[in-house]
């Protein structure tokens, strides 16, 4: 049996992992009497992994795969194919809906993206927890990916520190071929998987713990884990947690930020790394100057209104905007429940263009965050800064040591090779979006929304929310479409294209 798994296609392999989730939400609909829904989960369920077991059985005679360009062919057929099969129980379970829907949604779900297109109190609980459930395995799949593709074939945000040579491309196809793709990801998953659950355990309970109900707390607690802003309530605002459960939640986006986090959980000794990181350090920096601004911006309009007096709401504005940043930071999507007290205190809006620009910057490299990455970011930041100085002192010598360098030269160059292929991609995608009758603006923001995998910027990007209900079928298809080229990125799709792999 156990060579049977092991011997899986990774795309077979996880449609079965799909199949056997699905057992969970059909017990939380047993348990609260919801028949139907039960048995909607149930026999899809039943129905996946017959096909799962035919398909192994058919594949196993095949040799195993070691060619470097099949990772990523098998990672973008599985953004395309298991949507289909994970909206069979969704469509089953949600009356009144069209296949497409639920593919659309489940795609969202998949890709961490959250964008949802149903009303959350038209969903039953089960379903709910299908959604968050959906969405935090295709968190896990990230982290997986990362560490056992894209590390290797310096993809992903790895080539900012990875010397950028034609013999280090090479060296990193020859040692991918050196396993196959089945061994290095159940290694992957044997390092991360207890990591994961562990962790998104702890912070169900916390949550449970300061006020939320069951279902939110574990839906809230797997949609940070994968930073996809899925929520049974509607968002945070709808729950019962409150502050407290926003203090656990925003300890926990540490691990959206830097992939130092997970390596700290798994080894102690590694917890002095994740002070000196430079994703953490310019997250931090770049959530509390801007939050800083906002205050100061909140606070003259509360000197006009005659509003300074009041400590409680002078509070409330200081940390639903510091805990909103860092949740667009991390591209998750969380508003706080005290980001509308900031416009009560002051009777000033909040500049969405804001929040998308934190959306588009990202979280760290190898996390469950989209984006263009902090370490891109600062790769940028470096080298602009030693420009600066070489203008003043030219004869100069920067310090740094050969990783600072790296990042300053190959790694901000190849960090700005990205930065234009993700503008021209936003510019790709809202020139689609406005072909199907969307207007600049929303167009704009729905673009960001898909290549940051952050589904809740809609609803607060824009000078009105967006409702993804409303999208036509084609507006829905590119935004889909969208969603992929956001969580691979372009980097790995125009790796496909590299002739050193051919020739591997």
């Amino acid at each position: 049996m156990i060579r049977f798994v092991t011997k899986l296609p990774l795309l077979v392999a996880f449609a079965g992992v799909c199949a056997i989730s699905m057992l969970i939400p059909a017990a939380v609909a047993l348990i609260a009497e919801d028949f139907d829904t039960a048995r909607s989960f149930f026999y899809s369920s039943l129905l996946i992994l017959i096909v799962t077991v035919a398909l192994g059985f058919a594949t196993q005679g095949l040799p195993p795969v070691k060619d470097a360009r099949r990772h990523l062919v098998a990672l973008i057929a599985g953004y395309f194919c298991l949507p289909a099969m994970l909206a069979v129980p969704f469509y089953e379970a949600v009356e009144a809906t069209r296949f497409f829907n639920a593919y659309f949604e489940m795609l969202s779900c998949l890709t961490t993206t959250g964008a949802t297109l149903f009303d959350p109190a038209r969903l039953t609980d089960a379903v709910h927890l299908y959604r968050a459930l959906v969405g935090w395995l295709g968190g896990f799949l990230i982290w997986v990916t990362a560490a056992a593709v894209l590390a290797p074939l310096n993809l992903g945000g790895f080539e900012v520190t990875t010397e950028v040579r034609q013999r280090n491309v090479v060296s990193s196809a020859i040692q991918i071929k050196a396993a196959a793709p089945g061994v290095r990801f159940r290694r992957s998953v044997r390092q991360f998987a207890p990591i994961y659950i562990v962790l998104t355990g702890i912070l169900w309970l916390l949550l449970y713990l300061a006020g939320e109900t069951n279902i939110s707390a574990i839906s809230h607690a797997m949609s940070v884990m994968a930073t996809s802003g899925i929520s049974p309530d509607g968002g945070l605002s709808g729950g019962q947690g409150g502050f407290l459960a926003e203090c656990f939640i925003l300890i926990f986006f540490v691990f959206a930020l830097t992939r130092q986090s997970s390596i700290a959980a798994r080894n102690r000794s590694e917890l002095w790394g994740l002070f000196q990181d430079r994703e953490l350090r310019l997250a931090i920096y770049v959530a509390g100057t801007i939050s800083a601004l906002f205050f100061m911006r909140h606070f003259i309009g509360a000197w006009e209104v005659d509003q300074v007096d009041d400590t409680g709401g002078a509070f409330a504005a200081l940390w639903g905007g510091f805990f909103t940043i860092m949740s667009f930071l991390t591209t998750t999507g969380f508003v706080s429940d005290f980001w509308g007290e900031a416009r009560s205190w002051s009777g000033l809006p909040t500049p969405g263009l804001v929040l998308v620009g934190l959306a588009l910057m990202g979280g760290g490299v190898a996390t469950t965050a989209g984006g263009v990455k902090l370490l891109r970011v600062y790769a940028l930041y470096k080298h602009g800064q030693r420009e600066i100085g070489k203008l003043v002192y030219p004869n100069s010598v920067a310090s740094g040591g050969n990783m600072g360098r790296r990042i300053r030269r190959e790694g901000a160059y190849i960090a700005w090779v990205f930065f234009m292929l993700f503008i021209l991609s936003i510019a790709a995608v809202m020139l689609a979006l406005s072909a199907t009758g969307i207007e600049f603006e929303n167009a704009f923001v729905l673009a960001s929304s898909a290549l940051s995998t952050t589904g809740p910027l809609a609803a607060y990007g824009a000078s009105q929310p967006i409702v993804f209900a409303a999208l036509t079928d084609a507006a829905k298809v590119i935004y889909g479409a969208a969603m992929i080229l956001g969580r691979l990125e372009t980097l790995v799709l125009l790796a496909l294209f590299n002739p050193s792999f051919w020739r591997i």
